[in-house]
């Protein structure tokens, strides 16, 4: 089996119909359908248990989106595994596209969807995701049109796993999702630590998928998403630096946090964000830092100044 595309689910019986059909048409088909469902109240078993086309593990509670992608990936079989939000479609072409641009080089850890808006489908929803000093991700090219915005592929930060392909053998190599992050920035950690591997991440402009969004965790915005941002931002930035960096880094990253607070508050939810804050603090001793090593001191060197570097490309793209 050349892919296996793994889906977590979590209540999205009414949403599965539209992405499972979308799989069925694609162009490319050596592929494998992992579902893993966190212990869904509405119906979503009883559908899935009907198909049998698709693997289904089933986890006893809802362990978020890190821990159910990982029983995926454990059960995979693929050179490289998908990951697919179930609240999207995928163009015919898409998984074709996908595997040929993570096959360009094999240094390539992973390959990011172009992400366009279920509901206005010449707009973009994600390009691939970027990271700053800031300590800030933010999605590439979200509400650009699709015919002038990303048209080209490109050197990313990050992929975003709500659509993204990965090299099985590297997942091995660097680890896999961070579980202690239950949903929100795991794709960037785990892409942060892929380039701290001297791996690239790549965004795939002919890949299209169309997403929904917030389909399972609701509006955009929204108290345990301030608060689990705020949480994972932590522990992607504690994780990935090296001491010498957070100490020249900390004073940007201050800023950042107090600016996050800022927006966060004028939508009502600065208490949310603020708690995720001190929940992140509070668990930091629990959290594996990526072990340094300097054979890899030319790729943080490289990493920083793309950190730096992203918040004037964020500027001048605002």
């Amino acid at each position: 089996m050349k892919v296996s595309i793994l889906i977590p689910n979590y209540n999205g019986e009414k949403i599965l119909d539209i992405c499972l059909k979308s799989l069925y048409s694609q162009e490319y088909e050596d592929f494998e359908i992992i579902i893993v469902d966190n212990a869904s109240t509405d119906n979503s078993i009883e559908y899935l248990q009907k198909l049998n086309n698709i693997k289904l593990i089933k986890l006893d509670k809802n362990y978020g989106f890190s821990k159910a992608v990982n029983e995926g990936i454990k059960a995979a079989s693929g050179e490289f595994v998908v990951l697919l939000n179930n609240d999207t479609e995928a163009t015919k072409s898409w998984l074709k596209n996908l595997v040929q641009c993570i096959e360009k080089d094999n240094k390539i850890f992973s390959c990011s969807s172009k992400m366009l808006r279920y509901h206005e489908k010449n707009l973009i929803d994600d390009a691939g995701d970027e990271y700053n000093i800031l300590g800030w991700s933010y999605k590439r090219g979200d509400g650009k049109d699709k015919l002038s915005y990303g048209l080209k592929d490109k050197s990313i930060f990050s992929s975003c796993g709500g659509a993204a392909i990965y090299r099985s053998s590297m997942l091995k190599e660097i680890g896999l999702f961070d579980e202690d992050f239950f949903a929100y920035l795991e794709d960037i950690d785990i892409s942060y630590r892929a380039l701290i591997f001297g791996y690239k991440n790549i965004y795939c402009s002919t890949a299209e998928v169309y997403h929904i969004g917030s389909a399972t965790s609701g509006s955009r915005y929204n108290g345990f998403k301030a608060r689990l941002t705020a949480r994972n931002n932590l522990f992607v930035i504690y994780k990935n630096m090296p001491l010498l960096q957070l100490i020249i880094n900390f004073p940007f990253i201050v800023i950042g946090f107090l600016i996050k607070f800022i927006f966060y508050d004028q939508k009502g939810l600065g208490k949310e964000y603020s708690q995720g804050i001190f929940e992140g603090a509070a668990s930091l001793k629990h959290i594996n830092k990526v072990k340094f090593s300097f054979k890899n001191i030319l790729n943080y060197i490289k990493i920083e100044i793309i950190l730096i570097k992203n918040v004037f490309i964020m500027m001048v793209k605002a």
